[in-house]
């Protein structure tokens, strides 16, 4: 069973190559994109779980991807990954919503730890969310079994 599915994003074909086959190993599912361009043509809202991208890419910038995703949706983590760091880049990253922002030459246990901790950030906000769900469910049905319980002991006597 698949851990999750990553959109991988980079113009170099040595290091799309080097990502799919690590998180293949993974057990990932990895779709991979030559650039911001392909990966829009690829990204379905829902369909990934993670996006890795380039920051530095012809066409669109890792940056204006992060952008666009984030209009699409609002749930996939991005992590964004530069040769080129500068604070501005990742300041501008960081407001957009990156999920982490690492500098090249990575290491790929870092890629392994970023994604199973954004992968179980997901999971517990989805728990949480259904935790919250049925605190209310439970709320709301509090009067409904009081007024329940006041008619029936009414009728019973």
């Amino acid at each position: 069973m698949s851990k999750g599915r990553i959109l991988v994003v980079d113009d170099d074909e040595a290091i799309r190559s080097i990502f799919k086959d690590y998180l293949e190993i993974l057990n990932y599912d990895v779709v991979m994109a030559v650039d911001g361009e392909d990966a829009l043509n690829k990204f379905v809202p829902g369909a990934f779980d993670g996006v890795i991208s380039d920051m530095t890419m012809p066409k669109i910038s890792g940056l204006d991807l992060l952008k666009k995703i984030r209009t699409q949706d609002k749930k996939v983590f991005v992590i964004m990954i530069t040769g080129y760091p500068t604070i501005d880049n990742a300041v501008n990253a960081i407001k957009e919503g990156v999920y982490d922002y690492l500098v090249k030459p990575i290491q790929l246990e870092d890629i392994q730890i970023k994604l199973e901790r954004a992968l179980s950030t997901r999971k517990t906000e989805k728990s949480l969310k259904i935790t919250t769900i049925l605190l209310w469910a439970v709320v709301i049905s509090i009067p409904i079994w009081l007024i329940a319980g006041m008619l029936l002991g009414t009728f019973w006597k």
